[in-house]
């Protein structure tokens, strides 16, 4: 249903079933699936994907050019998934040439305000709170929890799982299933809350909170605990995700409170 004070570029793809409320404008190059909803004064610029069953508050500005100098014009893409809400004045840039694309999975809440920029790459079911403001190239995982008014450092991995303190700085990388809290941003526990709300066994929280015990309560660096954990303790899913998260960490992972 199109609004007759919306603005559509005759080369934009549009569902039938589409909802576009007044004052919306929407650029050439952009696909936008079938039960989504386009709140009153939402930009949408070129290179935007949009799934099916989206809604997207007024005010948001989904495809901007990047805010990176390095960027020369190169048609890159805007990705968001099916079931995703973007609320009041998100701001989602599109790609560089570094990956080419952003992309926001399915079922993501991305709350109002937030910044989500280029060469992001944000999971399935993953909750932004409000405010936080995403550099670039950062990555988040599936199931994550990123609590309001955080700063996420550029080229900064959030696994999958995490529950993140509001107001964090992150500037280290946050392996799965922990919680991170405090300033500088640390390891909390393990968001065995979160995990039994997803169907976590007790017996698998226990096994992931022995692995991080290794990591964070034994005294030992980072390698030696990771090369231990491997030695000793059992092979599963989690087991494994943790190993290859920390040691494909380029920038380190977050430290223990008393580190």
């Amino acid at each position: 249903m199109k609004q007759p004070l919306a603005y559509i570029h005759p080369d934009a793809k549009i569902a039938p079933t589409v909802v576009i409320e007044p004052f919306v404008s929407i650029d050439k190059n952009v696909i936008i699936g079938e039960g989504t909803r386009i709140g009153s004064n939402v930009t949408i610029m070129e290179g935007v994907r949009i799934g099916k069953n989206c809604t997207i508050f007024p005010g948001a500005v989904i495809g901007a050019i990047p805010q990176d100098l390095k960027f020369r014009g190169e048609d890159t893409l805007a990705i968001i998934g099916d079931n995703t809400t973007i609320r009041e004045y998100v701001t989602i840039n599109r790609g560089t040439a570094s990956k080419g694309k952003t992309v926001v999975g399915d079922n993501c809440l991305i709350m109002a305000y937030c910044h989500v920029a280029h060469d992001c790459v944000v999971g399935n079911n993953v909750i932004i709170s409000n405010a936080t403001q995403l550099a670039g190239e950062v990555t988040i995982d599936d199931y994550a929890v990123i609590g309001g008014g955080s700063l996420v450092h550029q080229f900064t991995h959030i696994g999958s799982h995490v529950m993140l303190q509001g107001g964090s700085r992150v500037t280290k990388d946050v392996p799965p299933y922990v919680k991170a809290g405090r300033d500088p941003l640390a390891y909390a526990g393990v968001n065995s809350i979160g995990l039994r709300r997803r169907g976590y066994s007790n017996e698998q929280i226990r096994d992931i909170q022995d692995i991080f015990r290794y990591i964070y309560q034994m005294g030992m660096n980072t390698s030696h605990a990771i090369e231990r954990v491997e030695a000793e303790l059992p092979t599963s899913k989690e087991r494994d995700e943790i190993i290859l998260f920390v040691r494909n960490s380029p920038r380190g992972i977050i430290k223990g409170y008393f580190e």
